[in-house]
């Protein structure tokens, strides 16, 4: 039987603790991509270092998350939920006041750790304390308040940017102490301990296999600091060790009694495809996130306030659209919903690419963006449709919980994977410029007329590359969807 953790008249307390907690996740997972060229302008750093800002946090979040959702069942929602916030807070003060890159790196992967116990506790939280007949409501103002941070913290965070210098990325992550704190005192003071489960087993195994895993793979795609493209032997050693460690994690969930990932799952065609085009459309969807800011505020002299308003249609579209596409999803099925859905979206990457060489942030941009916005608001609640309904009542928490770490995984693959393409791409297109110390996603100083346009180009032609494989995969996850998803036509 539900337990509540708080008597009513402290329910909002409750809610106002989550939104706040889920503000800290949203800011930092929206604005780091915005703050990159600031990050490596302020610090000094390579690409390979702006790959392991995104992917530390990714790392230990992806790999963590669904351990993280058990241990709030076993040590009791409160208490996991507020050491998650306390490591999260901590870590990004240790971010806020980096001196170097490698301090950076690591307390990006601390702060990810304490997120993989945050996040799932902050919807768990709301779901304990308020009953079922007033949850919806509850759960409602929880996405609308999310959905506006996320579109509202690349915003400010971009105006900021640009208002006071690269010095201010910092406060990206300052803002976090706060935030944490008020969430923190309402636990404290607001909301009773709940009672943990009694013989509830963790899969500590599991998670340390995954997170060697998923480390090992992107160290070999990535590298440990180069602008250049890692050696094939070092990707070959690292990245195949990486992979043999994966299938003896496989290995490990069909045998434990008590997995974090539950292969039994993956027997449904329907969540097996889910999660197949889910991968496939958030690589996509992370990977040109990732490296388009880059290319507008490095490449091309764009300020960050200039390229947060050219991301806001993205934000406003799919959060207008997710409402209608969740009843359009319940009439048509989740799959033809999902699979024009990423065929716009493939729409928008191509646009991307090909109007690169315009640096046009209106004209090209910006339309490009709308498509994402439209294509992802006809994905996204028809996906969480196709992963509820794919599996019995009682495995729902943890098919969501799966989904999400295969949409964490996706986005850390493609940072990792997407940097070598970049990179071997930007290399060969400087032509006779590549001997200068010119580096992609940066701005360089002295270059004559000539030098500057193979700069620009060599920028263009990497991230079009980019763009063009993600319009790929988007295809790619169409065609799932079609295959594999429930669809009502008739």
């Amino acid at each position: 039987m539900t337990q509540d953790i708080a008597a009513p008249q402290n329910r909002r307390f409750v809610l106002i603790a989550a939104i706040l907690a889920s503000s800290m996740g949203f800011i930092d997972g929206s604005v780091i991509s915005i703050a990159i060229p600031a990050i490596r302008a302020d610090l000094g750093a390579t690409l390979a270092d702006a790959q392991w800002v995104s992917n530390g946090y990714l790392l230990f979040l992806s790999a963590l998350i669904l351990l993280g959702g058990a241990a709030g069942d076993r040590f009791g929602l409160r208490k996991t939920f507020g050491a998650g916030i306390v490591v999260f807070v901590v870590a990004s003060i240790v971010c806020a006041l980096a001196p170097t890159p490698l301090v950076l790196v690591v307390a990006r992967a601390i702060q990810g750790a304490g997120a993989a116990f945050m996040v799932p506790g902050s919807l768990a939280i709301i779901a304990k304390a308020y009953p079922r007949e007033e949850r919806g409501r509850a759960i409602g103002i929880w996405a609308t308040a999310s959905s506006l941070t996320s579109i509202g913290g690349p915003i400010i965070g971009g105006f900021v940017l640009t208002a006071l210098g690269d010095w201010s990325w910092r406060l990206v992550f300052a803002v976090n102490l706060p935030l944490g704190a008020a969430a923190l005192a309402l636990l404290w003071f607001k909301v009773a301990p709940d009672k943990p489960e009694e013989g509830r087993r963790l899969d500590a195994v599991g998670a340390v296999l995954a997170t060697l895993s998923l480390m090992l793979i992107a160290y070999g795609l990535t590298g440990d600091g180069s602008e250049s493209v890692p050696p094939l032997s070092h990707t070959a050693i690292w990245s195949g060790a990486g992979l043999l460690l994966a299938v003896v994690f496989l290995v490990w969930e069909a045998r434990t009694k008590a997995p974090m990932l539950p292969l039994r799952l993956f027997a449904n065609m329907g969540f097996s495809g889910a999660n197949g085009l889910t991968f496939a459309l958030y690589f996509a969807l992370g990977g040109t996130m990732f490296f388009l800011p880059m290319t507008m505020i490095g490449g091309w002299g764009e300020s960050p306030a200039t390229v947060s308003l050219a991301f806001l249609p993205l934000g406003i579209i799919l959060t207008a659209l997710s409402s209608f596409s969740g009843r359009w999803a319940d009439r048509y099925g989740p799959g033809p919903l999902i699979a024009a859905g990423s065929l716009i979206v493939a729409a928008g990457f191509m646009a991307l690419g090909l109007t690169a060489p315009m640096h046009n942030v209106w004209i090209a941009v910006l339309p490009s963006v709308a498509l994402l916005g439209l294509g992802m608001g006809l994905v996204v609640s028809p996906l969480s449709t196709a992963v509820m309904t794919s599996v019995e009542d009682s495995d729902t928490g943890v098919a969501s919980g799966v989904n999400n770490a295969v949409a964490r995984v996706a986005g850390l693959v493609a940072v990792a994977l997407l940097g070598v393409v970049v990179a071997s791409v930007f290399e060969r297109a400087l032509g006779s410029a590549a001997e200068l110390p010119i580096f992609f996603g940066l701005p360089a100083e002295g270059l004559d007329a000539e030098q500057e346009a193979l700069r620009t180009g060599a920028t263009d032609a990497a991230f079009a590359a980019v763009a063009y494989v993600t319009a790929a995969l988007s295809v790619i996850s169409a065609g799932i969807a079609w295959v594999t998803l429930e669809r009502k036509l008739g």
